[in-house]
């Protein structure tokens, strides 16, 4: 993921203290020294030019979008006065009443994730468009927006992070457990071999009754659950045997062992795709489950939802 964000980082302490009034302002440029002014350590101090305020003075020029992650709401209201810079709050809930907002289906512990998938969320919104240079506030020390990256948004780079969360059935930490889990089988290999393998996530009670089992449902009785490192370590065992996983919306695995049976006749995957990622296509067009593919033979992670492919990525890239 780290290839799609050029950003220059400034790490600031305090961003979200109470705003100090105005000390002093030289820059000519009217948004430039507001931006200056809202991401101020000292909120609202603008540094004099000929020291630390001018070593940073390219950070804030000719900026399309303001990102703010999970923003509190008096740090929010820093970026009122913007007149000509869009701000975009990005954040579990809009609890500060933004008019420009992208849902985070959970908190991503890596800040490179928040930002991709935020800024992905952004463009498929139209909140920002492709080429836009965007300020990215967050937060990687203590919770508090500590951090400004500089990104530029490009279309062209979208992985389908986006796609794969927003509006899924089954629980967002689930498939980003199942999506790991798939990436790290990608990467590792079963034994140091490629593997291929295909999980099913949400709507398990139709997948059930729309595939049969192709050899004993080691999970038939169980209550175990995906992303319990014992439960995974069992999962890349069996990945190496045929058929599907099916995965409950809140992570329980109902089975192992399936073979899809849904029709794939009006189902479009890209060519060269074998039928794992027909069945996956099939099966995700016939209910409202996502699923997760991992090709055995180029080696790519792939998600399907609604009968359409919306994430492919490399592993070794994620």
């Amino acid at each position: 993921m780290e290839r799609s964000l050029k950003a220059v980082t400034l790490a600031a302490s305090r961003l979200d203290e109470p705003a100090s009034p105005v000390l002093e302002e030289r820059d000519s440029s009217d948004s430039r020294r507001t931006l200056q002014k809202a991401f101020s350590p000292l909120g609202g101090f603008v540094f004099p030019m000929e020291n630390i305020g001018e070593l940073f003075d390219g950070l804030f020029a000719d900026v399309d979008a303001v990102v703010l992650f999970s923003p509190s709401g008096s740090y929010f209201e820093r970026f009122d006065d913007l007149e000509e810079t869009d701000v975009v709050v990005i954040a579990t809930e809009n609890s500060v009443g933004a008019d420009a907002f992208v849902e985070l289906p959970l908190d991503f512990d890596e800040v490179s994730q928040r930002v991709k998938f935020g800024l992905e969320g952004a463009l498929e919104q139209g909140f920002v468009d492709g080429g836009d240079t965007v300020l990215c506030a967050t937060s990687v020390f203590d919770g508090s927006v500590d951090t400004v990256s500089r990104v530029r948004a490009e279309e062209e780079v979208r992985s389908g992070v986006y796609d794969l969360f927003a509006n899924s059935r089954a629980e967002a930490s689930v498939i980003k457990d199942v999506l790991e889990l798939v990436v790290e089988l990608g990467k590792k290999g079963q034994k140091g071999e490629p593997v291929g393998a295909l999980f099913v996530v949400g709507d398990a009670g139709k997948v059930m009754n729309k595939s049969r089992p192709l050899s004993y449902n080691p999970f038939e009785k169980s209550h175990v659950h995906v992303g319990d490192p014992i439960v995974n370590v069992m999962l890349k065992e069996f990945s190496r045997l045929d058929g599907a996983f099916v995965i409950s919306d809140s992570g329980k695995i109902v089975s192992a062992y399936r073979y899809l049976e849904p029709s794939a006749e009006g189902v479009d995957i890209p060519k060269g795709l074998g039928t794992r990622h027909m069945a996956a296509g099939a099966v995700t067009r016939d209910t409202n489950a996502t699923a997760i593919v991992l090709s055995e033979s180029d080696g790519l992670v792939r998600a399907f939802k609604g009968g359409e492919l919306v994430l492919e990525i490399d592993p070794e890239d994620y």
